[in-house]
């Protein structure tokens, strides 16, 4: 999209967020006392708040620089979400068959990154549009690439030179969510000498 800058939020301020992901669920109760739940939304969507993260007057002012740069909510940015942020657990390294791609057919090129959240037989694949730049590895049929493919970390596709013949597709890779502010204003304060605070950054991932 044109109004997003391939930027990312300040990873310090970042640290000190709060939110994750959030859905909708429209639920009607009936007579009986039973519920018809429905969700117009396929996908959740992420929403933070980073006021928190803000420990002195200089995260104070890159948060401001950052904010005025990105003209408040029109244009969107990359945001680190220091709780989900990679194809594996937090506390686990990166491998390059974290996470299943697609099968190989010998015809197909291009392949979407993703992540499945699964839990009780159910599965939800997230698609994966800002891979970090140098973070993302691939294999074919449980065999390490490190070359004959690319990454648009912009998009999150990855395209062989030449279409992999057979075997399963998976990767790993770190990622950012695609964001932007949700207020037009910040609200500054400086409490004391060195110390700022803003009481509220909301900002909410953008479909891209």
């Amino acid at each position: 999209m044109a109004d997003f800058d391939e930027v990312q939020f300040p990873v310090i301020v970042a640290r000190g967020a709060s939110g994750g992901p959030e859905r909708r669920t429209e639920i009607v109760e009936l007579a009986s006392g039973h519920e018809e739940r429905n969700t117009p939304w396929a996908d959740s969507r992420r929403s933070y708040d980073v006021g928190s993260g803000i420990r002195s007057a200089d995260d104070l002012a890159d948060v401001v620089a950052f904010f005025e740069a990105r003209s408040a909510r029109l244009r969107g940015f990359r945001f680190k979400d220091w709780s989900d942020f990679k194809s594996c657990k937090p506390s686990e390294a990166i491998s390059d068959e974290d996470q299943l791609l697609g099968a190989a057919d010998g015809v197909t090129t291009r392949f979407q990154l993703v992540k499945a959240y699964s839990s009780g037989g159910r599965t939800w694949t997230r698609e994966i549009s800002k891979p970090v730049a140098g973070s993302v590895v691939i294999a074919v049929g449980g065999a390490a690439l490190s070359s004959g493919w690319s990454v648009d970390t912009t998009t999150g596709l990855i395209t062989f030179d030449v279409a992999p013949a057979s075997g399963t597709i998976t990767a790993g890779f770190e990622f950012d969510v695609p964001c932007r502010f949700d207020t037009d204003q910040l609200q500054t304060t400086l409490r004391i000498h060195r110390l700022g605070e803003i009481r509220a950054i909301p900002i909410v991932e953008v479909r891209v």
